[in-house]
C-alpha cells in the first residue's frame, strides 16, 4: 500500500488512511467537512517541513549549488524521519521526502505536472482543486495544496524570481517559470474563494511542421504554402481562440526566416522560441510599486523601429500598439508576423479595427481598413476543436478594398463532416481553387507551388 492508502504511527499503533480528495461540487465552492486523514497527513508534512527548516544550516546552503542544496535538505529530512516514531516503508519514505523537496525548492504538489510532456495547462482553482489539460482535454486531479497559505507561498516563490509582486493592492500578476511556461495568478479580493494559479506550459522540444503534419493539424500543400510565404516575406496574421495553438504555429513558421535577417520579437510574456542566431527579444514590464516604470508593447514596437529590424514579430496584438505594428508592416518591414485572439479570419480584421479605435486614434473607419488591407496579406486561422485536437481551419488572402470593405478570399479550409463514436472529429482539408495574388512572389522566392491550388486538393 502507498502512503496515501496507509499511514502508520508506531506510538499508538493506529493506522491513518489518507483518501484521495473528493472532487468539488459543481459550483466550485468549498464545503465544510470534518478533518480527514488526508488533513492529518498534510499537517504531519507541514510539521516535518518546519522542523527541517529549523535544523538546516542556511549559511552552508548559500554556498552550495542547486544539487548540493537538495542533497543537504534530503539528508536532514531522512535524519528527522529516522529519529521520529514514524515507521514507514521505503517507498512511503521516498515519497514523503520527495514531497518535502518539492515544497522546499519547487512548486509543491504540482511539480510532477511540470515534468509531464503531455500536460499543456495546470489550473489551480483554490488550494482544494487542481485541473490539468492533457492532450487537449481537461481532467481533474487528486492533488491539493495544504491551504491558501501554502498556495500563496508557491505563487510568491514564482513571481519573486522575476521581480514582480502580488498583494491586496495589486492582486493580479503575470510571470513565467525558468522553462518559459507562462504563469497568471490572482488572489483575494479579486478572487473570491481563494488564490488562483494558471500555468500555460511550453514544450522543451519545440514542435516542427512535420509534427503538425503527423497530428493532422494541416496538410502538405498548406505547409508548403505557409513555408513559402515566410521565405517570400509575406506579412502574416495568425488568429484563434485561447489555447488554439497560435503561438505554437508562430514558433514553427518563424524557423523558415532566413538566418541572415535581424529579427526583433515583442511580447507581453516571453513565449517565442526562435532558432535564428540574430534575434533581439523585448518584453513588456508592469509598473513598480510607485506606479512607475511601465513599458508597454506600444513602447517596444516604436523602439523596435529604431533598431534596424528586418522583421518584427509581435507575440500578440491586444492594445494600442496595433496601429504602430500595421504602420511598420507598411514601411519596409515585410515578412513580419503577429497573432490576435478571434473567432475567425473576418472577425480578426474587425478586432484590429476595434483595437485602433479603442486606442483613441481619431481615424475614419475606411482609413483604418485601408491600413489593415495594405499591411496584411495572409490570415491563418487555428482552432482547438471539440475532441481536443488543434487544427489550421483556414488560410485566407487579403486582396484589398472594395468600397469600404476589406476583401478576402479563402485558399484552404477544413470542412467538418461528422463525429465518431469515440468523440473524434472527422473532416477533410481542401483547396478552394483560388490562386492567391502573392503566388508569383512565393515562387520567385524558391517555393514550388505546382498543383497545390487545384480545387478539392486536400493532400
Amino acid at each position: 500500500m502507498s502512503l496515501r492508502d496507509r499511514f502508520r504511527r508506531s506510538a499508538t499503533g493506529s493506522q491513518i488512511t489518507v483518501p484521495t480528495p473528493e472532487a468539488e461540487p459543481a459550483n466550485g465552492r468549498p464545503q465544510q467537512v470534518a478533518p480527514t486523514a488526508f488533513d492529518e497527513y498534510q499537517e504531519l508534512k507541514r510539521r516535518l517541513h518546519r522542523e527541517m527548516i529549523g535544523k538546516l544550516n542556511m549559511a552552508l546552503l548559500e554556498g552550495l549549488d542547486e544539487n548540493g542544496r537538495r542533497d543537504q535538505v534530503e539528508s536532514v529530512a531522512r535524519r528527522l524521519l529516522s529519529d521520529s516514531e514514524l515507521r514507514l516503508t521505503r517507498s512511503d519514505e521516498e515519497r514523503l521526502i520527495q514531497e518535502l523537496l518539492h515544497d522546499t525548492f519547487d512548486l509543491g504538489p504540482i511539480t510532477p505536472f511540470l515534468l509531464d510532456e503531455e500536460i499543456s495547462d495546470i489550473l489551480v482553482n483554490t488550494h482544494r482543486q487542481v485541473y490539468v489539460e492533457r492532450l487537449g482535454r481537461l481532467e481533474m486531479t487528486p492533488v491539493q495544496f495544504r491551504d491558501d497559505a501554502h498556495l500563496r507561498l508557491i505563487i510568491d516563490r514564482i513571481i519573486s524570481r522575476v521581480g514582480r509582486r502580488i498583494d491586496e493592492s495589486s492582486p493580479l500578476v503575470d510571470a513565467r517559470l525558468p522553462d518559459g511556461s507562462r504563469v497568471n495568478a490572482i488572489i483575494p479580493p479579486a478572487a473570491l474563494d481563494g488564490p488562483i494559479l494558471s500555468i500555460r506550459r511550453f514544450r522543451r522540444k519545440a514542435l516542427s511542421i512535420e509534427n503538425l503534419l503527423e497530428l493532422g493539424s494541416l496538410t502538405e500543400p498548406m505547409a508548403r504554402l505557409l513555408r513559402g510565404t515566410i521565405r517570400a516575406r509575406i506579412n502574416m496574421l495568425i488568429t484563434g481562440g485561447t489555447g488554439s495553438g497560435k503561438t505554437t504555429l508562430l514558433n514553427i513558421l518563424s524557423r523558415y526566416i532566413p538566418e541572415g535577417e535581424r529579427i526583433v520579437t515583442i511580447e507581453d510574456s516571453a513565449e517565442l522560441q526562435l532558432q535564428q542566431p540574430h534575434v533581439v527579444r523585448l518584453e513588456t514590464r508592469p509598473p513598480n510599486i510607485e506606479g512607475r516604470g511601465m513599458i508597454t508593447q506600444r513602447d517596444l514596437v516604436r523602439n523596435a523601429l529604431r533598431m534596424r529590424p528586418d522583421r518584427i514579430v509581435v507575440g500578440e496584438v491586444r492594445g494600442d500598439e496595433v496601429l504602430d505594428m500595421l504602420q511598420a508592416m507598411n514601411t519596409g518591414h515585410d515578412g513580419s508576423l503577429t497573432t490576435i485572439h478571434s473567432n475567425g479570419p473576418r472577425d480578426a480584421l474587425h478586432r484590429l479595427e476595434n483595437l485602433v479605435l479603442m486606442a483613441g486614434h481619431s481615424l475614419p473607419d475606411k482609413a483604418i481598413r485601408e491600413q489593415v488591407a495594405s499591411a496584411l496579406q495572409v490570415v491563418v486561422h487555428v482552432s482547438r476543436i471539440s475532441d481536443g485536437s488543434r487544427k489550421v481551419l483556414s488560410i485566407s488572402e487579403i486582396t484589398g478594398m472594395e468600397g469600404p470593405v476589406v476583401t478576402m478570399q479563402e485558399i484552404f479550409r477544413f470542412t467538418r463532416t461528422g463525429t465518431r463514436a469515440d468523440g473524434k472529429v472527422e473532416g477533410r482539408y481542401e483547396a478552394t481553387g483560388v490562386v492567391p495574388h502573392f503566388a508569383d512572389q512565393v515562387r520567385l522566392a524558391g517555393t514550388d507551388l505546382t498543383g497545390i491550388f487545384e480545387r478539392g486538393n486536400g493532400r
